[in-house]
């Protein structure tokens, strides 16, 4: 197990690295210039001398090469650098966004991966029949349905026509953080949880259908109902760890996914976590803010595939004997 971790930690260093270096080049070409989208439309206010100090303030007058040495060296030693925009540590504003941003999506995961396994096993204990035939057409349907389109048809109508929900922020407008109350939170939390749940739903639905229908459909579960088992005594004795194993793994490895959908979900919800974080560093042209944000969107990826694996073994005993062979 010591030699599983240290391998999946030099294999995070190696892809932090050459993440570093891909997004860092990809970032340099982008034609936002950083000095005109921090002063704005007061840009024709300030001369060329001005805007070459403050070039040479953030160390915009380097070279390329000498400004990402320069910034992979302070992030060697800890240092994620400042931000261009907030005027703050990229590494405080990472902590303050996420943590606003975990509860979101946190309660998304939860809850699309429990109605997602859910949904499954119904459409795989009763495959061919009309519930499991509207079970795919609504996965399908919600596989092809972009998180910000959802969220705006949610905003307008449960916001803004009905009036349930507030339209926006992840608290109301005007009162002190001290202030605001658990339920407030709460609501503000419903409609954004409920865009990246609806989303979140179809991929671990359908996966988890089609393993099931193969584990039904096998010559061991044949065994078990000639010998007079059949519903959900099957199903608890036979089929949820074999099911369970491919939907953990799915629903772990969607990390990714997930945050995307957070970054869309926030901007269209107005909600202040770190997918708002990102659109701005990108619009701003902020890149210690925006290579301090992918750099942890990595982490928080390969976390979750990392879960998933040890989780694999906590399950299922014989991925512990297969890991030690290899």
């Amino acid at each position: 197990m010591i030699k599983f971790i240290l391998k999946k930690i030099g294999k995070l260093i190696g892809l932090l690295a050459a993440i570093s270096i891909l997004s860092f080049v990809l970032i340099s070409y982008s034609p936002v210039d950083p000095v005109r989208s921090y002063i704005g439309a007061e840009i024709a206010r300030i001369s060329p001398e001005q805007q070459k100090n403050i070039e040479a303030y953030w160390g915009l007058d380097q070279s390329k090469p000498q400004q990402f040495l320069q910034w992979a060296k302070a992030v060697a030693q800890g240092n994620l650098g400042n931000s261009l925009i907030y005027r703050k540590p990229v590494s405080e504003i990472i902590i303050e966004r996420f943590t606003a941003s975990l509860a979101l999506m946190g309660l998304a995961w939860l809850f699309s991966g429990v109605l997602g396994f859910f949904l499954g096993i119904l459409g795989g204990m009763n495959e061919g029949s009309t519930l499991d035939r509207f079970i795919k057409t609504y996965c399908f349907i919600l596989a092809s349905t972009p998180a910000f389109w959802l969220g705006l048809l949610l905003l307008m109508f449960f916001a803004s026509y009905l009036g349930w929900f507030p339209v926006g922020l992840a608290s109301p407008a005007g009162i002190l953080s001290e202030e605001v109350s658990f339920v407030d939170k709460i609501n503000h939390l419903i409609l954004p949880v409920l865009t990246l749940s609806i989303v979140g739903v179809a991929g671990i639905a359908l996966h988890t259908r089609e393993k099931l229908v193969e584990v039904l459909n096998s010559e061991f579960i044949r065994f078990a109902r000639a010998k007079g088992e059949s519903g959900m005594k099957l199903l608890w004795r036979h089929g949820l760890r074999n099911i369970s194993l491919p939907a953990i793994s799915l629903h772990f490895a969607s990390f990714g996914e997930l945050f995307g959908g957070a970054v869309l979900t926030e901007q269209v919800f107005s909600y202040p976590g770190l997918g708002q974080a990102v659109v701005k560093a990108g619009l701003g042209g902020d890149v210690p803010l925006l290579l301090g944000i992918t750099l942890f969107s990595v982490v928080f990826i390969f976390f979750g595939n990392f879960m998933a694996d040890l989780l694999y073994v906590a399950i299922d005993p014989r991925m512990k004997i297969k890991t030690v062979n290899d």
